[in-house]
């Protein structure tokens, strides 16, 4: 499990008089960090933000002691509904369910705590808990409240919330993948992987992959994608060449970039990302790996990377 971090909800300063100092855009990076771990995707992320905004302006700001607490709860509840709305949209999708790739900057991924709560893997974890146990982990886990302060922001007896919390935690500590932290060894594998992958290496890509890989594709029915997982060093290397060796003799390039807080691989056509793949590094092969090419889940690869914090 990873060490809780230190991203207080607490430190709130009472409303300010000052018009230029709007709370709501002074706190963005923190309400879209708190959208995106509940949603898992940006464009539901940037929808919650734009309702909390709408809540924002309709709100009277003098009744308000802490605008901060205020603007998270918000936030959250607005999550929360929406998380709980689109469960029926996910169990019907075409092929795997993967969450939205987000360009994150480089200092995150050097912050080891911060990048596990909004890494790929952690979020398709996240996936796997209630709407309501995902919320109260969060807000746990990773935002530092106490049961008390949950309790109070989801409207539920504290002792419920102890017990949601005790149980979302084991459920994520079951579940969590293992994976190396070594910046310097995922940049080498990463460096490795674009080589064996843009000069159709099968046994140089297949070196890469350990024996129990396994590789999941997002397509969402809308782009060719396999609709299972893939097992297998030479199943999944095999997949990867066929995808990949048509749109590099295209004209398609790979280049690494920051992904979630961890270093992955974007496809880019004519400067447009058409891809991304991010991975877990287990001994220095790559175990499980993650391909995005739904078209309509790439928005978080085209925005600014200073969005997560």
């Amino acid at each position: 499990m990873p060490r809780r971090v230190r991203v207080t909800m607490r430190d709130d300063v009472p409303m300010t008089d000052d018009p230029m100092r709007d709370p709501f855009l002074e706190h963005r990076r923190l309400l879209f960090a708190t959208a995106y771990r509940m949603l898992g995707t940006v464009t539901d992320t940037e929808d919650v933000l734009q309702d909390a905004w709408l809540k924002w302006n309709e709100t009277d700001r003098t009744a308000v002691e802490h605008p901060k607490s205020y603007l998270v709860r918000t936030v959250t509840n607005l999550s929360l509904n929406r998380l709980t709305s689109a469960r029926a949209t996910r169990e019907n999708y075409v092929g795997p369910w993967l969450p939205e790739p987000l360009l994150t900057t480089p200092n995150i991924a050097e912050d080891a705590e911060l990048a596990d709560t909004v890494s790929t893997a952690m979020l398709v974890v996240l996936e796997t808990l209630s709407p309501i146990e995902r919320a109260v982990f969060l807000l746990r886990e990773v935002f530092g409240y106490t049961h008390a302060e949950i309790a109070d922001t989801l409207d539920r007896p504290e002792a419920t919330i102890r017990q949601i919390a005790h149980r979302a935690r084991e459920h994520v500590r079951a579940r969590r993948p293992r994976f190396d932290t070594d910046r310097t060894a995922r940049d080498h594998v990463t460096e490795l992987f674009m080589a064996a992958a843009s000069g159709g290496d099968l046994n140089a890509l297949m070196d890469l992959l350990a024996p129990d890989v396994t590789a999941w594709t997002d397509g969402g029915g809308v782009v060719t994608a396999a609709r299972r997982p893939l097992y297998g060093p030479d199943h999944v290397a095999r997949w990867i060449l066929g995808v990949l060796a048509k749109p590099i003799v295209a004209g398609f390039t790979l280049a690494p970039a920051t992904i979630n807080g961890e270093l992955g691989v974007i496809t880019y056509l004519d400067d447009n990302p058409v891809s991304a793949f991010t991975y877990d590094l287990v001994d220095g092969k790559i175990e499980n790996l993650r391909f995005q090419v739904n078209p309509a889940k790439l928005r978080g690869l085209h925005l600014g990377t200073d969005l997560i914090g």
